[in-house]
């Protein structure tokens, strides 16, 4: 099964707020992800940028631009679970 997202937050600490369709929502630490993936330190460097996540079509991708994405099966496993 394909996690599929229904909302997503961009948090003021490089975290993701993400609830999926399924009722799961998850906090996701991007910080990692912005020190060792090539191109990922945008999200940090340019102003805005982090703000500007979005869900793609399918809602099985988050994205900022054309090279700066994450699959939600990736966030669904890896997230930390919350309540709200």
């Amino acid at each position: 099964m394909i996690a599929r997202i229904k909302s997503i937050k961009a948090m003021d600490d490089y975290t993701l707020k993400v609830s999926f369709t399924d009722g799961k929502i998850v906090l996701y630490d991007v910080k990692e992800d912005i020190e060792t993936l090539p191109g990922y330190s945008d999200l940090k460097n340019c102003h805005g940028l982090w703000q500007q996540v979005q869900i793609d079509e399918s809602r099985t991708c988050v994205f900022w631009n054309d090279y700066i994405d994450l699959a939600s099966d990736s966030i669904y496993k890896f997230g930390i679970p919350t309540v709200t």
